[in-house]
């Protein structure tokens, strides 16, 4: 079966919710994405992985992008299942700002950088990381904490900055370790986590 949705003049993250639905209706086949900007079309391949389908893309037009993802009987049986109860999903951290805790910012950055570090050192990683509003800050160029993020990457721990926040600050292009992502994922993510932690 193919399915092609239409998702040009979408704003994230309508082009992902457009293709979990859709998605959702096909037991095998592959869905057509039709999306205007890059950043859609890695959204959209990020989502095909964490359904663990197969994904291509490819530039039609100045302005206009198909993504084609892939759903076959084995990664449908893969694909993770929705939503997760207390300490048996995913273990999510959220960081909403490039300081920990309030009072007094200077003290903040030093425990903020301690707690990334600590994060290192635990016998059992966490599974995302998810950076919004002043927290993006952490992932870009110049953070403090980057040394010891890129270690967390490399363990396989995912790192997302939302892209809405990235834009902003006006730092798009200093992300330094890890995706953009959307608020649909950042939701989604804590809405599936057994435990999620706020520093």
């Amino acid at each position: 079966m193919e399915l092609t949705v239409d998702a040009l003049g979408d704003k994230c993250p309508i082009p992902v919710v457009k293709a979990k639905k859709a998605l959702a209706t096909i037991d095998e086949g592959t869905l057509e994405m039709l999306v205007d900007n890059e950043t859609s079309v890695k959204n959209l391949t990020s989502f095909a992985h964490a359904q663990k389908c197969e994904v291509t893309s490819e530039q039609l037009a100045e302005e206009k992008y198909s993504v084609k993802i892939v759903k076959t009987a084995e990664s449908s049986a893969a694909a993770p299942a929705a939503g997760g109860s207390a300490g048996t999903g995913p273990c999510v951290v959220v960081v909403s700002s490039p300081v920990m805790g309030h009072g007094d910012n200077e003290l903040g950055e030093v425990l903020i950088k301690s707690f990334v570090f600590a994060l290192t050192q635990q016998d059992e990683l966490p599974d995302s990381i998810l950076f919004y509003n002043g927290g993006v800050k952490l992932t870009c160029e110049g953070s403090p904490v980057l040394e010891d993020l890129n270690k967390l990457a490399d363990a396989g721990v995912e790192i997302f900055s939302c892209g809405t926040c990235l834009k902003h600050y006006g730092i798009e292009d200093k992300l330094a370790v890890g995706e953009v992502t959307n608020m649909y994922v950042i939701v989604e993510k804590q809405m599936q986590a057994g435990i999620i932690v706020r520093p």
